[in-house]
């Protein structure tokens, strides 16, 4: 079986590649890849090349397939695994595999396993780990915002609150709490509101900062106050770089009681430090932002640590069942990761938007690995639609769900390129 895949030599170093996979071992299995969205994770990933923790050291002379949000079809299924699996299933990927105390992970260590690719091998510990994973819903590009949605749900999940009279911690955010996302008008930072008015902790009200005018009224666009208000929640985005006083004013959002749970989608240490000093009793801080900077510190205060129960925590990647919920949630339209998606493009735009990723404004670009598109932000389709039928209909499509890629799109863009 030839693939077509994007390959990492070295730091910023990326090729597309075409080349003969291997036939597949008893306990493999073989995959075609038919989106992958593009991580932040990955961008760090070719910034360090071999220095990368989980990147192997010969990857100039073997290198490793990037991209690990991704969704596809089973295509060839090893005799071990004959039982579970069959060929035409659809599948998301469960990358964060922590097998054997290993870091290999998909799209990090692989020489055949990546998500930025046609076709690829799943080695047999993805299998053994569970991490190969049915998906039943109607478009890929739900499934590869799977991974980065399970994150998101693994940070609530994991914070936790206590009481006096035991030690049963509470895991979740508080139920009729106050919500802080800080730096959240990002694509994760909406992923997580958007995951925030579902919740079955439903909090009182969620508060979301920035310090971007533009990404704050993009983010107002894309999940509505209207629509939180709907759901009983207060929804309120401030961008605190025009408050004088913003620990004040954001503590007197919530009547000076505080926040209960804290999620800071940045990694800077004034931003943290914020963070922390708007922690309610008993409040939960959770650092989900991964920094580059492994010397990266900040001042917490340990009084409040100590005398009025804060908690500190840090959350990164998501389990199986966090990826299953954030997929059966994703299907049933409970929550919406397409608010995350701002460009789309094939399989010869993902070397150069990976390399490029921090400076290519906007949210998540997702891709389709089945054939060739420049990456396009979906704000252009309108304007390239005056001289392009493909992109009329596109920007027909995203006009009818409110801005946003959709499955309907998805589709039009499939049976542009023929693809099934």
């Amino acid at each position: 079986m030839r693939t077509k895949a994007v390959r990492m030599y070295g730091e910023d170093d990326l090729r597309l590649e075409e080349f003969e996979l291997p036939g597949i071992k008893e306990d493999e299995i073989l995959v075609k890849i038919m989106s992958d969205s593009i991580c932040m994770s990955t961008y760090k990933l070719v910034k360090q090349g071999k220095k990368h923790k989980r990147a192997p050291q010969n990857i100039d002379t073997n290198p490793v397939i990037i991209g690990h949000e991704c969704a596809g079809v089973i295509v060839e299924v090893g005799k071990k695994w004959e039982g579970k699996y069959k060929a035409g299933d659809k599948f998301a990927l469960q990358p964060a595999l922590n097998y054997m105390g290993k870091l290999d992970s998909p799209g990090y260590s692989y020489e055949f396993c990546g998500g930025a690719c046609t076709y690829c091998i799943m080695p047999h510990e993805v299998m053994e780990l569970g991490c190969l994973l049915p998906y039943n819903g109607e478009s890929y590009f739900e499934a590869s915002l799977g991974e980065p949605m399970s994150c998101i749900i693994g940070g609530y999940h994991a914070n936790y609150h206590t009481n006096k009279q035991n030690y049963h911690h509470d895991m979740g955010t508080k139920r009729g709490g106050n919500i802080l996302i800080l730096g959240g008008c990002g694509p994760m930072g909406l992923g997580a509101v958007s995951y925030g008015l579902y919740t079955e902790n439903k909090p009182k009200r969620i508060v979301v900062t920035d310090i971007s005018e533009e990404r704050i009224k993009e983010a107002e666009e894309r999940i509505t106050k209207e629509e939180a208000k709907e759901k009983g929640i207060e929804l309120l985005y401030i961008n605190t770089s025009l408050l004088q006083e913003p620990v004040k004013e954001l503590m007197e959002l919530t009547g000076n009681h505080g926040y209960d749970d804290v999620f800071v989608y940045v990694p800077n240490k004034s931003v943290v430090e914020m963070g922390d000093a708007l922690l309610a009793f008993d409040g939960c801080m959770n650092f989900f932002a991964g920094p580059s900077d492994s010397g990266f510190t900040s001042g917490i205060n340990l009084y409040n640590v100590h005398y009025t129960s804060a908690h500190i925590l840090g959350t990164t990647g998501g389990n199986n069942d966090d990826l299953l919920e954030a997929i059966d949630l994703a299907a049933r339209g409970e929550i919406r990761p397409a608010v995350m998606v701002t460009h789309i493009g094939g399989i010869d735009s993902i070397a150069e938007a990976t390399i490029n990723l921090i400076s290519i404004p906007g949210g998540k670009k997702l891709t389709y690995t089945q054939f060739d598109m420049p990456l396009t932000a979906i704000a252009d389709f309108e304007e390239l639609g005056k001289k392009d039928k493909l992109f009329l209909k596109l920007s027909e499509s995203v006009k009818r769900h409110n801005g946003l890629w959709n499955s309907e799109a998805e589709k039009i863009l499939f049976a542009h390129h023929g693809i099934e």
